[in-house]
């Protein structure tokens, strides 16, 4: 199931949401706003990310939204202080959207490549699912 983490006033969010609508991909919105991510929940998405990124500290600068008002409250702040910071204040800090795809694996901002993979992927599973309840 992939999750989209990010808020109603958010472009990007609203972007994301109609891509996967548009190509009829469930998907689980949570508006960061009312709710925020769990220590689990953010830690699988840094983690899936430092991945790609190529380390933990790479993933966090990436997950910045470097636009944001409160942006000076966390650019000056140490590598091991950054990450906190931006798991206490995700919906001001974060940049949105945060779409998750199980547990390894994340985008932050705008993926539509990577998402089509996800696409691909999915498509993959329902097929295994109908090709093993077939009689």
């Amino acid at each position: 199931m992939i999750q989209i983490f990010g808020t109603n006033k958010s472009f990007d969010t609203k972007s994301a949401q109609r891509f996967f609508k548009e190509r009829r991909i469930d998907f689980q919105f949570v508006d960061l706003k009312e709710k925020e991510m769990s220590a689990g929940e953010f830690d699988s998405v840094v983690t899936a990310l430092a991945r790609v990124e190529g380390g933990r500290a790479a993933a966090i600068e990436a997950m910045i939204d470097k636009k944001a008002k409160d942006y000076a409250s966390i650019a000056y702040l140490d590598d091991s202080e950054k990450e906190e910071k931006l798991f206490e204040n995700q919906a001001k800090l974060l940049k949105q959207p945060v779409c998750r795809n199980g547990k390894t694996a994340a985008t932050v901002g705008m993926a539509q490549k990577i998402w089509e993979g996800w696409k691909q992927g999915l498509a993959g599973d329902f097929q295994e699912s109908v090709d093993s309840c077939t009689i």
